[in-house]
């Protein structure tokens, strides 16, 4: 039975999530009446309103809809939620958006994109030459893609390009024809327990794979040795051992311009107009699924040249001679590795200030010593207060445990305010702002700061 014939209302409870807001759009695309509760409004909430969704901001149980079909929600959200224990009490279907993702792919080809970075770059790069290209497909994406303004879109072709989420094994839950890995790091102790669980959940995704199926995944991991397929890619940025790499790398006015190199042929003269090189990796990720999927080259090239990016992912809010501010949504000492080394590749002789705020007291406490090494590479780190999304304070945690780690000595952790004072003050020529929690309310502060 296809359980999504039977929804002709559904609700949302954290329908202001980046995955949740994808799914919204789904029904709503379909013709299903949604309604949705976050707990504040956001500039995607505003945008899902205009399109047409009721959503509140109150943890009211009279604002909540009582004729609903389903009741969809975001592990995000705490389990004493005043609606969720309400509808979960009632005899009411309540799933996981994990769930409404299965129910949506159980028939459909699907291109699954997972790993602890780097997915939701990778996923939107995959959907853009899809789309670009002609070929078509639905997507569901883990941020909002620069070209189309929205993370998710609908195509009459039944292929869907996903994002494949392993916060509380989501992931788990879908079954690929074509799946890409991009890194197994530790993340989401908090869920997992131990860097070992968090590997064997993405081996584990990669046996999901159907029959005769697709697997692209980075080059070197850890146990890669366990991930099988019969049709599969090892891709690096440059690893001359990779079955795919870039070759003959160049920077042409902020671009970077490269071969990309498999065991038997070769994408030439591909142009990425967006900073990072890890961005260089996941266009080859991309790149290979594309060609697996037998879009040709020119088309390929079309659509990469033709990228904009991801909101918040090396996202440039100001880029001109003596002024360059970038937003970066990272939340992992890889991601802030690679943001930084990107950054350097392209403005070698810029001082770099970077601004990040911390995302949950676990990770903090968990990868204090590894966000203090990819810190490092910066030339001064002003540190946030931890941003808590869902979590409690723990004892002793702070965004010190990351400072007292760190080496360089241009580092300091300011309250908000403080840190906008010293915009104010210093208006430093090259900034990076990077965090997952809402520190993107402030680039925008920033940025003003830095043109006054």
């Amino acid at each position: 039975m296809n359980q999504l014939t039977t929804i002709n209302k559904i609700y949302f409870i954290g329908i202001g999530g980046i995955g949740m807001s994808a799914l919204a759009r789904y029904f709503l695309a379909k013709g299903v009446t949604v309604s949705g509760y976050d707990k504040t409004v956001t500039t995607l909430t505003s945008t899902l309103e205009k399109e047409g969704i009721a959503i509140h901001y109150e943890e009211n149980l009279s604002l909540a809809p009582k004729d609903i079909d389903v009741v969809v929600y975001t592990p995000a959200i705490p389990a004493n939620h005043a609606e969720l224990v309400y509808y979960q009490s009632n005899n009411y279907t309540v799933v996981k958006r994990s769930d409404i993702l299965q129910w949506i792919t159980q028939n459909s080809f699907n291109i699954c994109i997972a790993g602890t970075h780097g997915k939701t770059t990778v996923t939107s790069m995959t959907a853009h030459i899809l789309r670009h290209s002609g070929y078509g497909c639905n997507a569901f994406l883990g941020g909002i893609a620069a070209n189309y303004n929205t993370n998710f879109w609908s195509h009459e072709r039944n292929v869907v390009v996903v994002e494949a989420d392993e916060y509380d094994r989501s992931f788990l839950k879908l079954v690929p024809d074509v799946a890409v890995i991009t890194s197994m790091d530790p993340d989401h102790l908090d869920i997992y327990g131990t860097p070992e669980a968090v590997t064997d959940a993405f081996v584990e995704f990669s046996q999901k794979l159907k029959p005769g199926g697709c697997l692209v995944s980075k080059y070197g991991m850890k146990r890669s040795a366990e991930l099988t397929a019969a049709h599969q890619y090892h891709y690096d940025y440059q690893n001359s051992l990779a079955d795919v790499k870039a070759v003959n790398l160049q920077v042409v006015q902020g671009a970077y311009c490269f071969d990309v190199q498999f065991n038997n042929f070769m994408v030439s003269d591909v142009m990425l107009p967006m900073g990072g090189l890890h961005n260089i990796e996941n266009a080859i990720a991309a790149i290979t699924v594309a060609k697996y999927l037998g879009i040709e080259d020119e088309k390929i090239r079309a659509a990469i040249a033709d990228f904009k990016g991801v909101k918040r992912r090396f996202e440039y809010i100001v880029n001109q001679p003596g002024q360059v501010l970038i937003d970066y949504y990272a939340h992992h000492p890889e991601e802030l590795r690679a943001l930084i080394t990107g950054v350097r590749s392209l403005f070698a002789n810029k001082k770099m200030v970077l601004v990040f705020q911390p995302h949950l007291f676990s990770r903090t406490n968990d990868l204090a010593k590894e966000f203090a090494e990819s810190l490092d590479l910066a030339d001064q780190v002003i540190l946030l207060p931890i941003y808590p999304a869902r979590e409690l304070p723990m004892e002793g945690v702070t965004s010190y445990s990351i400072l007292d780690k760190m080496q360089i000595a241009d580092k300091a952790v300011l309250e908000k305010e403080a840190m906008l004072a010293w915009m104010e003050v210093n208006k430093p020529d090259l900034v990076v702002m990077a965090g997952a929690g809402d520190i993107d309310v402030l680039v925008q502060q920033v940025k003003n700061i830095l043109a006054s």
